[in-house]
């Protein structure tokens, strides 16, 4: 079974920070066309998170997811600066350069989607380099991986994905069901224990987690951390039960 390699005894509730146009927003199923804006200061929705009982932050550049460079890096850069947590941050980073400035802004691991399935020896090298410190992100649809900010949809399966990634010494993955993804209607439970399933890497779950009972039923398999968004801006569950739950109930 897989293991959390960051010293977490169970499953941690990660909050989600998306940034698009300096703005903390909500996309369902990550059509840009399908936005919620929810505060125009992304710092102060971190340090709300961290102030609930956050222990890690899950920050997204949905600009430069679309647009394959980082838009919102110095909004990064505020936010980490303004933490005591650590983050892992994702959208766009498809270069060393972007690597490289993340890291030195402060982050504490850094997320690859697209580059991770079009460039396993460059991720491979990443992982050398900055060991403990590279997640791959494995974005589903349907069993097939989306890349591009979701906009392209891969001929390569999840199952393909996870069995490459498994020769290369990444910190964590996280996985993310496109389909369920701000809609507030459940994980899917059954891939996730098949992703969890297949790989010795640490998985981090994301997609769809709306109720405490969802917090619950992830608590029980073998996952470093779950991510949630729309519920918690939408106060569907509070961020310190979720942590309770997490902690009652982990394997």
């Amino acid at each position: 079974m897989a293991r959390s390699l960051s010293g977490w005894a169970r499953m941690i509730v990660i909050p989600a920070v998306d940034i698009r146009g300096g703005r903390c927003v909500r996309l369902v199923r990550g059509k840009p066309d399908a936005e919620t804006v929810f505060s125009n200061d992304p710092v102060a929705v971190a340090i709300r998170w961290e102030e609930q009982g956050a222990r890690y932050l899950h920050i997204v550049d949905l600009d430069g997811a679309f647009e394959g460079a980082p838009i919102n890096i110095n909004v990064v850069k505020d936010i980490v600066s303004s933490l005591s947590i650590p983050t892992q941050v994702g959208g766009g980073v498809r270069s060393d350069e972007t690597v490289e400035r993340l890291l030195e802004a402060g982050v504490s691991r850094v997320i690859l989607g697209t580059r991770a399935l079009d460039s396993p020896d460059w991720l491979g090298e990443l992982c050398e380099r900055f060991s403990g410190r590279i997640v791959a992100s494995v974005d589903s649809v349907e069993g097939r991986v989306a890349v591009r900010g979701w906009t392209v949809v891969a001929d390569t399966s999840v199952a393909e994905l996870l069995d490459r990634l498994a020769k290369v010494p990444l910190a964590a993955i996280v996985y993310t069901d496109t389909s369920r993804d701000g809609t507030l209607t459940g994980p899917h439970f059954e891939q996730v224990a098949k992703v969890t399933a297949a790989t010795t890497i640490p998985v981090i779950a994301a997609g769809g987690v709306t109720t405490l009972d969802d917090v619950r039923q992830l608590a029980k398999m073998d996952l470093e951390g779950v991510i949630i968004g729309r519920a918690l801006y939408e106060g569907a569950l509070s961020l310190p039960e979720a942590n309770r739950l997490a902690a009652e109930h982990g394997c």
